[in-house]
């Protein structure tokens, strides 16, 4: 899977929502209820639904397994 990949599938659901777990090393997992907002060269933003805050990532975080996004 390639960045340019990565981002035309993100384009594809820019506004809807998706779960993201986060892994954070160690055995330790957060999962995120969010809305994909905006997307960036190297970054994508998105809105947690419950709280409403913003966190970013990067397309080499999902190539890394770092963090995984189910639609």
């Amino acid at each position: 899977m390639t960045i340019n990949e990565i981002k035309d599938d993100l384009k594809n659901h820019l506004g809807k929502e998706a779960t993201i777990n986060h892994n954070m090393g160690r055995n330790k997992y957060e999962t995120y209820h969010v809305v994909i907002k905006e997307l960036y060269d190297y970054i994508f933003l998105v809105e947690e639904k419950e709280n409403a805050r913003k966190k970013s990532f990067s397309y080499t975080d999902v190539i890394t397994k770092t963090i995984k996004i189910n639609y």
